[in-house]
């Protein structure tokens, strides 16, 4: 009897030990709904529970105490997972910590706050991060020039930066639009709330909102922002108190010497550009090359760099993906030229043919940005009018785990890059 209660309890001790200890979101091709999964790992950081990002271990995959509420969660949102045990977690760790081995264990214990700069007339499809946050399930606040020049972005970890003109042209939509109703509404929206906060100009309220965003980097912030509103934003920073719009714009002229006079210190990503200055030309500046690029749409791709995880762990957690080669896609602002770079901006993707980059990170102050050139990742060629883009079809898109990196990335413990 004595001997049979001792079997009992060491069957009941191997058991505990057995019962799976631990939740792995593997971010390989196992994974049935890679977008979800970021959705997942958000929800689980916000319920207090630290999640480990397993850089360059299968695909960047996620580690997590095993909670039934957050396998629930797996199950509920189509998201695959594995049950593992205390022991094997413990192996793939020491594994990931071996020096020789590219990989490394990320610590995020606090999901970020995030906002997404956007005009209120604006639907989450028009802009690919909107449309991704809303699919994965992360949630996010819209804040436009008002709350920004209230100071609100001090509430947030990270801020995005819709589809925007940040030179004060309306896109530079006049030649094709200007009869549009929507443009026309975009117009007097941005008229009203200029006048409302003070400015003469869309254009001056604009530069004083870049450089309030300017500050919120320097303080500690992330910024992220693709298409126009990354040349744009820059080309407002260097235009820091010059008229570079014409007249349709803003009813006067344009500085005859506004080449002259841009300054390029202060700036995040590009140097040395030449503005656009032709108002009926659908360009900014040389920045991009959209209408210059000789890339036929089956070539197009950009491939993302290999860095090293213990070393270099920012760039390596911004391109974790389970495919480095990236389908290209276009926008207004499409791809970077490399002349115009400043020497310290890190290429994290690009297209080596065509020598532009297409995902670029760097330093500001405390904080950190991104740019992102293109659209849509899975629209190549998104037009005015388009049917937004439905994610539940592309579940495992390389282009928009991208965008979904760098939501998770204010939530690592950060460590200083040391290359």
């Amino acid at each position: 009897m004595k001997l049979k209660a001792i079997f009992s309890l060491l069957f009941l001790i191997i058991l505990v030990h057995a019962k799976a200890m631990y939740i792995l979101i593997p971010m390989d091709d196992a994974q049935k709904d890679h977008l979800k999964s970021y959705g997942i790992a958000y929800w689980t950081l916000q319920r207090d529970v630290e999640v480990k990002w397993l850089l360059n271990y299968r695909g960047g995959s996620f580690l997590m105490e095993h909670r039934p509420e957050i396998e629930n969660e797996c199950v509920v949102r189509g998201v695959s997972y594995e049950n593992i045990a205390d022991a094997q977690a413990s192996a793939i760790l020491s594994e990931i910590a071996r020096p020789d081995i590219n990989q490394d264990a990320i610590s995020m214990n606090k999901a970020p706050k995030i906002a997404v700069y956007s005009p209120p007339n604006k639907q989450p499809w028009d802009d690919a991060v909107t449309l991704v946050l809303t699919y994965a399930e992360i949630d996010y606040d819209v804040i436009y020039d008002e709350e920004i020049l209230s100071g609100k972005l001090k509430d947030y970890d990270w801020l995005h930066l819709h589809h925007e003109d940040f030179t004060g042209q309306y896109g530079k939509f006049w030649r094709s639009y200007q009869h549009m109703p929507w443009y026309q509404q975009d117009v007097k929206i941005n008229n009203d709330l200029a006048k409302k906060l003070g400015f003469m100009k869309v254009s001056e309220m604009k530069s004083f909102v870049t450089r309030e965003i300017e500050k919120y980097v320097m303080n500690g912030g992330f910024l992220f922002a693709m298409c126009a509103a990354t040349d744009t934003y820059d080309i407002s920073l260097a235009a820091t108190g010059i008229d570079i719009c014409q007249p349709m714009f803003d009813g006067d002229p344009m500085d005859p010497d506004v080449d002259s006079k841009l300054d390029f210190h202060r700036t995040f990503a590009f140097e040395n550009f030449k503005l656009v200055k032709d108002p009926n030309q659908y360009e900014f500046s040389n920045i991009d090359d959209t209408e210059t690029r000789r890339v036929a749409r089956e070539n197009d791709y950009f491939t993302l760099f290999d860095f090293s995880a213990k070393w270099d762990p920012i760039p390596t957690m911004l391109c974790q993906n389970h495919n480095n080669l990236i389908k290209g896609f276009m926008g207004q602002t499409t791809a970077y030229r490399k002349e115009v770079l400043k020497s310290n901006v890190l290429v994290m993707g690009d297209n080596k043919p065509a020598n532009e980059a297409r995902y670029i990170h760097g330093e500001k102050g405390k904080g950190f940005w991104t740019f992102y050139g293109g659209h849509d990742p899975e629209d190549y060629r998104h037009l005015i009018g388009d049917p937004p883009t439905d994610l539940s079809l592309h579940p495992n898109s390389p282009g928009y785990r991208l965008i979904l990196n760098n939501v998770l990335f204010p939530a690592a413990k950060k460590k200083k890059r040391k290359t």
